[in-house]
């Protein structure tokens, strides 16, 4: 809810008549009830999915589509020449570059091919041939999101055990340090123009919950970097993850081409992502200053529940809640 709030005072300070249309798959999705329109579509593992989002597109004469879920990545990439022709501009990368970043394994060989420091990764065939073990190691789902099955291998017991139990694993060299989302503005023309380093203090679900801007030129400059790697392809934001070791080394670990869950901080921060999007997609040239937002400012997420009267069968169906949503400004 908190970027769809962002996008209307964006509008509302540009004199932008916006109207939010939210698709999911679920009628007791919160940010549905956020939204102008909410919209039931069927899952976006399915062939219904993209048919029904672009009859979403026509109907409601949408300009712009931003996918801020993992998994409908690369069927919305697909078919970004279908949304165009509907007059509709997707805030996504040419196919290649989202199996490259959805794919663990081959981000890993993207990063190492061009030179960025990254922790060694294998596959399980690769970390059970190897003569000796150098523990602890970090084990995730190879095309996992949202933090789940990831777990820190202490020994060779472990290294057993999760292989067996994680879907398509793959296994990380394990790094100390702090973990560190980056923000990377790219727009419409692909091209970094602004970084916005957010330090993790806390997770939850594969989200932020606690975390603060650090203006960081070093790490700012490794972040611009890696998305001028993926090419000019990419659209809207580029949410970055790396870890900084003690030792000042930035190990990027997690590329997703999208908008990230926390990028309401670094809007907050004074990277006005959705202004500048709108002004774009407007045929405007926003002024963006690489360095142009607040260090220090601190993130501390808290639950909002929404209220939602529903008819005697107890069904839940899409409606206004009895209450409005927080804003952002």
């Amino acid at each position: 809810m908190e970027l769809l709030q962002a996008f209307r005072a964006a509008g509302r300070r540009l004199g932008v008549n916006l109207r939010i249309i939210g698709a999911d798959t679920t009628p007791t999705a919160p940010a549905l009830l956020c939204a102008d329109e909410g919209v039931l579509v069927p899952p976006n593992s399915g062939p219904q999915y993209i048919p029904a989002l672009l009859d979403t597109v026509r109907r409601c004469r949408v300009q712009a589509l931003i996918p801020t879920i993992d998994t409908e990545l690369r069927p919305i990439s697909e078919q970004r020449g279908e949304f165009e022709a509907a007059g509709c501009i997707p805030m996504i990368a040419e196919p290649q570059v989202i199996r490259t970043c959805r794919d663990k394994i081959e981000t890993y060989r993207f990063l190492h091919q061009h030179g960025i420091d990254t922790p060694t990764t294998y596959t399980p065939d690769e970390i059970r041939s190897l003569a000796q073990h150098r523990f602890p190691y970090f084990i995730k789902p190879r095309h996992g999101s949202a933090s789940m099955w990831v777990h820190k291998i202490e020994d060779r017991l472990d290294l057993d055990y999760y292989l067996q139990k994680v879907a398509e694993p793959i296994v990380q060299e394990f790094v100390d340090g702090v973990e560190h989302t980056l923000d990377v503005y790219v727009g419409l023309t692909g091209v970094p123009r602004c970084v916005v380093p957010r330090a993790r203090w806390q997770v939850r679900g594969g989200e932020v919950s606690k975390g603060v801007v650090v203006k960081d030129l070093e790490i700012m400059n490794a972040g611009r970097r890696v998305v001028e790697a993926l090419g000019p392809s990419v659209r809207g934001l580029v949410t970055l993850q790396c870890i900084v070791t003690p030792q000042r080394r930035i190990r990027f670990i997690e590329i997703n081409p999208r908008f990230g869950g926390g990028a309401p901080l670094g809007i907050a921060a004074g990277a006005d992502y959705p202004g500048w999007l709108m002004q774009e997609l407007l045929g405007q040239t926003p002024v963006i200053a690489f360095d142009g937002f607040r260090h220090g400012l601190c993130l501390l997420r808290y639950d909002w529940s929404a209220f939602v009267p529903l008819d005697a069968d107890l069904k839940p169906r899409v409606t206004k809640p009895l209450w409005g949503f927080p804003e952002y400004e």
